[in-house]
């Protein structure tokens, strides 16, 4: 009989359940923006227009958040899996983590200042 150690973080299911998530709110997002975007004009005022309702900025807020979670998983296995010294994974992983929320913050004070 062989006994099974399980090491490591083990995040596993929830992180395999959380890209399928993000990347079920990322595709709807795109599939109802590009039906709200046929047949608008494409110049500054369609676009200030369909973005200054509040539930188009909440979704594309939602949007960016999935879209950096989404990303954070993704690039954090990458990390784990294919850099082995430990003190230049912590530093990618912070690296990775704070361009991230530099992005998301970025996004909401593009999508909020409108």
């Amino acid at each position: 009989m062989v006994t099974r150690t399980v090491v490591g973080a083990h995040y596993g299911l929830k992180d395999w359940l959380a890209q399928r998530i993000t990347a079920s709110i990322m595709a709807l997002y795109t599939l109802v923006m590009a039906v709200l975007l046929l047949g608008r004009d494409s110049g500054y005022e369609s676009w200030r227009a369909l973005m200054a309702g509040g539930a188009v900025r909440f979704f594309t807020f939602l949007f960016i958040v999935s879209l950096c979670y989404h990303a954070w998983v993704g690039v954090r296995d990458i990390w784990m899996d294919y850099v082995k010294p430990v003190s230049m994974r912590l530093m990618l992983h912070v690296l990775t983590l704070l361009a991230l929320v530099g992005y998301a913050g970025w996004a909401v004070q593009i999508i909020w200042r409108l």
